[in-house]
């Protein structure tokens, strides 16, 4: 009795889904951002197409932008019609149109600049300087001159950092083209 009970209630769900979907294909054809491009916009994606030596991405947005344009007279493309004709996604089409309207024009053709990059970065200008006067500063007893390794786990042991790789070490240091392999570093 539980079992047709669940059944019908998952039935119903697939219907409604199907509704809501078909209601979804329906309303892409609402233009809820309108394209409306100058000449010199035209100009330039048009330019972008004919040279063909831009990214496949940057060059379907021209594509999307273009087909939209409902200016100068122009009678712009629905949503699905482009959808269709440049066989992309209804949220790429709706991005596009969505970030001229909002962002502007170049916006558009430029990637988004990362707000903070992915990893922090460990060595800070402060940092640098310290693990800089110790990577010229005499090396161990027992060493000719500093390692990467050596040098990772003194700024560890030091607090400098609370943890850096020999790699990590390289790079700070090649940004001060301080050379390591000559035994008078300073």
């Amino acid at each position: 009795m539980a079992r047709n009970g669940i059944q019908k209630k998952l039935k119903r769900q697939i219907q409604n889904d199907h509704k809501r979907k078909e209601q979804l294909q329906k309303e892409t054809g609402v233009k809820r951002y309108v394209v409306r491009l100058s000449p010199d916009e035209r100009k330039h994606l048009c330019e972008i197409l004919k040279k063909g030596k831009s990214s496949a991405k940057l060059q379907l947005k021209a594509r999307i932008l273009l087909k939209a344009d409902v200016g100068g007279g122009r009678k712009g493309w629905s949503d699905n019609q482009i959808i269709r004709a440049l066989d992309t996604s209804v949220s790429m089409v709706y991005r596009v149109r969505q970030q001229l309207v909002e962002e502007g024009f170049e916006a558009v053709l430029s990637r988004k600049q990362r707000a903070t990059p992915p990893v922090p970065r460990i060595f800070d200008g402060e940092k640098e300087a310290r693990l800089t006067q110790l990577a010229c500063s005499e090396a161990p007893e027992g060493h000719a001159r500093w390692t990467l390794n050596l040098l990772a786990g003194k700024v560890v042991e030091l607090k400098i950092v609370p943890a850096a790789s020999p790699s990590t070490i390289g790079r700070a240091l090649k940004k001060t083209n301080l050379s390591r392999t000559s035994s008078n570093t300073g």
